[in-house]
């Protein structure tokens, strides 16, 4: 069974050291993504005019191909892990943001002023009262940027980038040896099923006020629509 892993050693990572690292170029990119989207959708949301304008220049860098998209930044970032990461945030952003805009949208109006009256100033009501009621909204946005993210990660290989699973894809058409082929194929499809379960399993742990029912039913329809966004 150990043999079905022995990599060539121009690799120079084992099979875990690659998918470690296929992890990490894929889901660092989204967290970026997160963290950017978060205030650029409370601001759509709070200036409604700039939404249309946001979603237009998310949407046309979306559309940009992601190896031409890895092309121009070799210029400045050189055969890095950068070259591949960067794109992956901006691709992210395409989901998230429309996702964390209508999640928060559909906070009820009654919940809003009863936190005002409360004395909850403009950040605290976002952090404590709107992101967890649009949490299910985010986390399905979430789940398509993420495993988009993991299938993207191998593109990297054409450009030379080193480390993760594409790189076995290479090497299966270098040396001619299909396992090879096979193991970033399979580790790719794996890792983004067992990314998606986990999100799967963060979103229940962060709603537990929500019926399992409604919950995966509300989750499902958002994750549709998010994909033929």
């Amino acid at each position: 069974m150990s043999e079905l892993f022995d990599l060539p050693s121009d690799l120079q990572n084992s099979y875990l050291g690659l998918v470690g690292l296929h992890l990490r170029e894929a889901l660092i990119p989204v967290l970026v993504g997160l963290l950017v989207a978060l205030p650029v959708a409370q601001l759509c949301v709070r200036v409604r005019w700039l939404y249309a304008p946001v979603l237009w220049v998310t949407t046309v860098l979306y559309a940009i191909p992601s190896l031409a998209f890895f092309v121009i930044l070799i210029d400045y970032t050189g055969l890095s892990e950068l070259t591949v990461m960067i794109p992956l945030a901006v691709y992210s952003l395409v989901v998230l943001v429309p996702a964390i805009v209508d999640g928060v949208r559909s906070v009820p109006q009654e919940t809003l002023a009863a936190a005002t009256a409360m004395g909850f100033g403009p950040v605290r009501r976002y952090v404590q009262v709107q992101l967890p009621i649009a949490a299910p909204a985010i986390i399905a946005g979430l789940r398509v940027a993420s495993v988009s993210s993991v299938s993207l990660v191998s593109v990297g290989m054409l450009i030379g980038n080193e480390g993760a699973l594409g790189n076995l894809l290479n090497s299966g058409l270098t040396y001619n040896q299909p396992r090879l082929i096979w193991l970033s194929v399979v580790g790719t499809a794996v890792l983004a099923l067992l990314v998606d379960a986990a999100l799967i399993g963060l979103r229940v742990l962060l709603t537990p006020w929500m019926p399992r029912a409604t919950r995966r039913n509300k989750v499902r329809a958002l994750t549709v629509k998010e994909a033929v966004r």
